[in-house]
């Protein structure tokens, strides 16, 4: 598994995922950038993602879909705040209704991505910063981080072509 280490801090209201891929850090920035590669690992392997809007720009956002095991769609929504290709990325991460409205509750978490190159290839970290210890529970208990260390395993396979 690519996820070598996962840190809950409540006090700073954060949750971390570190990953370590082997390939450059050029090549990973891709799969956050190419909607399609997005595509192959936002979200568990059950809960498949489609984005039908991805501008990585500051200002510009995404509006995607998760598509669960009986066809429920769950919505939702980037606002990018920060790009610097290709070693960082921060966005504001929020739920959505059906017509794409973005939902005030659970609240947008903050995600910093940091990609830096290694001897072996590249580490990702992953960092979300919630509202509050009570919204980081809130997230914990809707499985986020099952549901990112799935969604990450499956990044090796699209860096190795698969």
């Amino acid at each position: 598994m690519t996820v070598t280490s996962v840190h809950k801090d409540p006090e700073a209201l954060s949750m971390t995922f570190t990953a370590e891929f082997p390939a450059p850090v050029e090549r990973v920035w891709q799969i956050w950038e190419d909607p399609r590669q997005l595509e192959r690992w936002w979200g568990p392997p059950t809960w498949p993602a489609t984005f039908d809007e991805h501008d990585v720009t500051v200002g510009g956002g995404s509006a995607y879909y998760m598509t669960g095991p009986e066809g429920e769609k769950a919505r939702g929504w980037w606002r990018f705040t920060l790009v610097e290709a290709p070693n960082r990325l921060e966005f504001d991460d929020g739920f959505a209704d059906d017509d794409g409205k973005q939902l005030p509750d659970p609240a947008p978490v903050h995600c910093v991505v940091t990609l830096e190159a290694t001897a072996e290839g590249t580490r990702m970290v992953t960092a979300s910063t919630f509202s509050s210890a009570e919204h980081l529970e809130q997230m914990v208990n809707m499985g986020m981080e099952e549901g990112m260390r799935e969604a990450m395993g499956q990044i090796d396979a699209i860096l190795a072509g698969s």
